[in-house]
């Protein structure tokens, strides 16, 4: 994995930013569209005007970049319209965990083979959150207070049905004998919304998603899925940083997921097409902006191009669809 540092003065990095790839013969001629395969408000839609932002501000690209949200069918809607825009270098889609679990669930001709991989952009975190009136402080407490409970007494608030959020909830069930009733929602931003008006118990949003309430003092997380603490951050919540929030494991639910963020081209790209685009994110990733957004995020900022993204998704896939065939989540031939 590659690591990439700002440094230099200010007009350094301008000029950086700037000059075009020495490597790259291709360049946009036309406004270049980037699909998000999910609703507004969400980490990939955030993600998205981050990024149409970063372009535009440092000048990135010869040609404008507009974020369209396609989100119909789970994100299928942007999947197909990805795949049946052959040889267009003018549209690109922003991909989270959809990508494996749309097809698998739904039966939709699609597969991320079907388009072209460029680049991993980061891993995106999963927390579970409660209200911040709830009784429940820890991971431990809640769950033990979902197996006490009545059926359907508890509710778990997600982004879709049969996705990342869902998948959570289940390995959460199979791990530990709790039950939820599960409520989908169009995006993450609806999602925390949903938690903060009390419709719904819980979530397991991805830090982005619900940082703002957080702030507010109006959400609550308990526990982050993933195998370490993330990395400290300036007070966001309560006075406390990301690194304050124990992973789910050190609360004895043993459970980990971290999603995709990366970006795809329609099938039959060229090489100096895929190599344009690998650089503009490169770009991106050295500018303050984006650094800042990681932090805040709390994103695992792993960066993956070429082979080694391409191996990571057949892996990612192969474990998406084991843990939907354990979830009973897989279409029905």
């Amino acid at each position: 994995m590659s690591v990439f540092r700002l440094t230099g003065s200010a007009v350094a990095l301008a000029l950086a930013l700037g000059a075009a790839p020495a490597h790259a013969a291709w360049q946009p001629t036309k406004t270049v569209e980037l699909i998000v395969p999910a609703g507004t408000g969400g980490g990939a839609d955030q993600m998205a005007r981050v990024l149409q932002g970063i372009v535009q501000k440092h000048s990135l690209m010869p040609q404008a970049l507009v974020v369209i949200n396609k989100a119909g069918g789970a994100g299928a809607e942007g999947f197909l319209d990805a795949k049946g825009s052959p040889n267009n270098p003018h549209k690109i889609i922003i991909t989270l965990s959809n990508l494996f679990t749309t097809p698998l669930a739904t039966g939709v001709p699609f597969s991320w083979e079907d388009m072209t991989p460029v680049a991993m952009l980061a891993l995106d975190e999963f927390i579970l959150w409660v209200n911040a009136s709830s009784p429940h402080k820890t991971a431990k407490d809640f769950v033990d207070a979902v197996k006490a409970g009545s059926p359907n007494q508890f509710k778990m608030g997600g982004t879709g049905s049969k996705q990342e959020d869902q998948i959570i909830t289940a390995a959460i069930e199979q791990a530990t004998g709790a039950k939820f009733t599960y409520v989908p929602y169009k995006g993450g931003g609806d999602v925390a919304a949903q938690l903060v008006g009390g419709h719904v118990t819980a979530s397991v949003n991805n830090p982005i998603e619900a940082v703002a309430q957080w702030r507010a003092g109006e959400l609550r997380p308990l526990c982050v899925f993933d195998s370490k603490r993330i990395p400290p951050s300036p007070p966001l919540g309560e006075g406390k940083s990301w690194s304050d929030v124990p992973t789910c494991k050190e609360s004895g639910l043993d459970i980990e997921y971290l999603m995709l963020r990366g970006i795809f081209m329609p099938p039959k790209a060229t090489p100096d097409q895929i190599a344009y685009y690998v650089e503009l994110f490169r770009k991106v990733r050295e500018t303050p902006e984006w650094k800042d957004f990681m932090e805040k995020g709390a994103f695992n900022t792993t960066f993956l191009a070429g082979d080694e993204y391409k191996t990571w998704l057949q892996k990612a896939a192969t474990e998406h669809k084991t843990l939907m065939e354990k979830a009973g989540f897989l279409a029905k031939k």
